[in-house]
Parts: structure tokens; C-alpha cells; sequence
């Protein structure tokens, strides 16, 4: 049991649920490798480290020697996740979803080990589903149990329309974990009423069920809502490693704990170590620093880390950035808010005129560059170190 309990402890470090964690120990107290099923839709060309979360948790359970299914979710991605959304969303085109699932391969390989990972496309089997199947698989499922899905009973209680198509997505995703047999299938905790259907469908067609593992959705660089391209607070696998390790300097020393957990490899003991270090007066930069080197060199490479570093050092740390410094947070208007506005509102300034004599003057400063536009809109969802001067700085969260 000692092995099982040790494999239990890593495997629930920084999840929200498992469901349900007896049948988990069954299955881990048998010995074998399990199956580990995750599903990712092509829905963007590019994976940001909020998505790696759920990649983290698949490699923890290769190296527990479990068996890590990658599932491309190319046939479900065109029919488009209705989970979290108010209105049906327009469905992707099949040469959308093969671009954007080449990416993906390149990608997850720099955590996951990729002779321990089998990648698969789930148009695989969908694609020669008849209309038949289809008719069958949606005949194990009823409408009300559909809409006791939050997002569904929203928009059916106040009128908003829902596509049947939209009610397919969840039935594939389960009819996937039939194909499979898979053991454990993780997901963010937004897709809890969708795993759900997976243990549901496999009990329906004789298999023992799933055990479903929930994953907390990372919040982005403003530490407030979820990470996402299309608010402008994340930090792509891809980004430049200066760019990359600038943004998670640049996280709340809050967040930084939060990241450490979901993201980290480091022990959870090492960690316990550093909060203890920083209540004790250690700067929490210097254990910032660590983060940012570690996911530098995961995604790109130790030489570049160390760059990254000497880099961000030159910018900021040699007599011109301040250990502390004020932390607040704006609400733009129409998704953007003026940058001399922004200088005033956050204290670096006493008006606006100032502030655009300041820029003008070269004064001003964005995450160590001038700013040279007075008239540049910041956008809603950014985190950034605003300077005036020698002497005046400000971390300031956009929302």
C-alpha cells in the first residue's frame, strides 16, 4: 500500500476532485499500467502554460509508469465545446482543426515523454460512425440530463437557443472513453458534467468506469480570470524565452504559489520550504527567479534560461527596479484604457498632461522599454510594471 499511497499523493498535488478515489485505489492497488485519457480540441494553433496543467498531471502519471493517451480531438473540434459558452459558437473547418493539431504534437512533447505517449485522433473512430451509430449512441443519453449541465440550463431558462449538435459534443467525448476503455480521464473542471458522460457510457456498454480527475483552470498573468489568448494574459509555450520569463516576473507574488503547484516539478516539500523562507523576509523575486528559469528551460532550453535571466537582470534589477512596489488594479472601458490615463490613475503621475510630457520626454517605461506612443491603448487582461522617472514604479493589472 505504501507504493499506492505514494502514487496517490502525486497524483492529487494541485487537482480539485477525484471521482470517485476509492475506485482509483482499486485500480492503482492492481498493479498494472492504467490508461490515462486526456482530450485537447485544435481550436488554436498554439498551447499556453495554463493548458499545461493538465500536461503536467500526464506526465506525473508516465512517470508512475501508467499509459498517457493524447487525445486530438480533430472530429469533436469542429463540432465546437459548448462548455462555459452563452451562445452556440461557430464551428471550426476541418483544415482549421489538422493545422492547428500539427502544432499540437510538436508541442506536448516538450513535457511528455514521447515514447510513453500514444497520440491519437478521435476522427479515428467517429469518422466512420453511420448515421445509425450515432442515432444509438445519443439513444443512451436524455435531454434532461443534458440541461442539468450549468451552462445549458442557463441558456435554455433564459431563452437562449441551443443547437442539438451542441448536445452531441459531450456524448463524443464519453463514446471516446468507450473506444479507448480508458482507466482515468482528466480534464479542467469545466469539463466535469462531460467526463461524467464517459463513466456513464462505459458503464452502458459493460466496461468498469472511468475515474475522472479534475483539474483547477489557471488564472492568467492579472491573477483574476482564467489564462487566455483572447484576454491577452498568458504565456504561450512558443513565446520567446526574454519574453516569457518577463511575464512571470511580473505574476503577483501570490500567484507565483499558485503557479509553483500547477506548474512546477519541483517537490512540494522544497516549495513548503520557500513560503516559509519568504515569511522570514527572503525576497520572494529571488524565488520568482526559479520559477521563470525552470519554465524557460522546459520549453526552450537551459542556455536560453540563463539568458532570459542575464537579460531581465540588465533591465531591471541593476539599480533600476525596486524590490516593492505598489500593486493594483484598473478596469478599462471598450476593452482598452489610455496609457496616459493609466499613468495618472495608477499614481505614477499627477495628471494626464504629465504624463504625456513624460513620455514625450522618454520618461515612461513598460516592463523596462520606453513607451513611445502617448496615445497607446493598454489592453484589458495585462499585467505590467509601469515606470516615471528613477524612481516611480507600479505593477498594475488591467481588467
Amino acid at each position: 500500500m505504501t507504493d499506492v499511497t505514494a502514487s496517490l499523493d502525486l497524483i492529487k498535488r494541485g487537482i480539485e476532485e477525484v471521482l470517485p478515489e476509492a475506485l482509483l485505489i482499486k485500480k492503482l492497488q492492481r498493479g498494472k499500467p492504467l490508461k490515462i485519457k486526456a482530450g485537447f480540441d485544435p481550436t488554436a494553433p498554439d498551447l499556453h502554460i495554463g493548458h499545461t496543467v493538465l500536461i503536467n498531471k500526464l506526465r506525473q502519471f508516465q512517470e508512475l509508469g501508467h499509459e498517457v493517451i493524447f487525445l486530438i480531438g480533430d472530429f469533436t473540434g469542429m463540432i465546437g465545446d459548448p462548455t462555459g459558452k452563452s451562445a452556440t459558437r461557430p464551428p471550426l473547418t476541418r483544415e482549421e482543426v489538422i493545422e492547428n493539431a500539427k502544432t499540437y504534437e510538436h508541442q506536448i512533447f516538450k513535457i511528455l515523454d514521447p515514447t510513453k505517449t500514444t497520440v491519437l485522433f478521435n476522427s479515428s473512430w467517429m469518422g466512420e460512425m453511420s448515421a445509425v451509430d450515432l442515432i444509438q449512441l445519443a439513444a443512451k443519453h436524455t435531454v434532461a440530463r443534458m440541461l442539468e449541465r450549468d451552462d445549458f440550463n442557463k441558456r435554455y431558462t433564459s431563452g437562449m437557443p441551443i443547437a442539438v449538435h451542441e448536445f452531441l459534443y459531450p456524448l463524443i467525448q464519453g463514446y471516446d472513453s468507450v473506444v479507448l476503455n480508458a482507466d482515468v480521464e482528466l480534464g479542467g473542471t469545466d469539463q466535469k458534467f462531460n467526463l461524467l458522460v464517459g463513466r456513464q457510457l462505459q458503464e452502458a456498454h459493460g466496461q468498469e468506469p472511468q475515474v475522472v480527475i479534475t483539474l483547477p483552470i489557471l488564472e492568467g498573468l492579472d491573477g483574476v480570470q482564467k489564462m487566455s489568448k483572447s484576454l491577452n494574459n498568458y504565456i504561450g509555450i512558443t513565446d520567446a524565452p526574454e519574453e516569457m520569463f518577463g511575464k512571470i516576473m511580473s505574476i503577483s507574488d501570490e500567484l507565483m504559489w499558485r503557479y509553483y503547484e500547477l506548474l512546477s516539478f519541483r517537490p512540494m516539500d522544497e516549495i513548503e520550504d520557500w513560503k516559509r523562507a519568504v515569511a522570514q523576509g527572503e525576497n520572494p523575486r529571488d524565488i520568482k527567479i526559479r520559477l521563470a528559469q525552470e519554465l524557460v528551460e522546459r520549453f526552450h532550453s537551459r542556455e536560453s534560461a540563463t539568458k532570459a535571466h542575464e537579460a531581465f537582470v540588465a533591465r531591471f534589477q541593476k539599480g533600476r527596479m525596486p524590490d516593492e512596489m505598489p500593486e493594483l488594479r484598473l478596469e478599462a472601458a471598450n476593452g482598452g484604457y489610455p496609457i496616459a490615463n493609466l499613468l495618472k490613475d495608477g499614481g505614477l503621475v499627477k495628471s494626464t498632461s504629465e504624463a504625456i510630457r513624460m513620455i514625450k520626454q522618454g520618461a515612461a517605461r513598460i516592463d523596462g522599454e520606453k513607451i513611445s506612443d502617448h496615445s497607446l491603448m493598454v489592453e484589458a487582461g495585462t499585467t505590467r510594471v509601469y515606470q516615471v522617472g528613477k524612481h516611480r514604479f507600479a505593477r498594475i493589472s488591467v481588467q
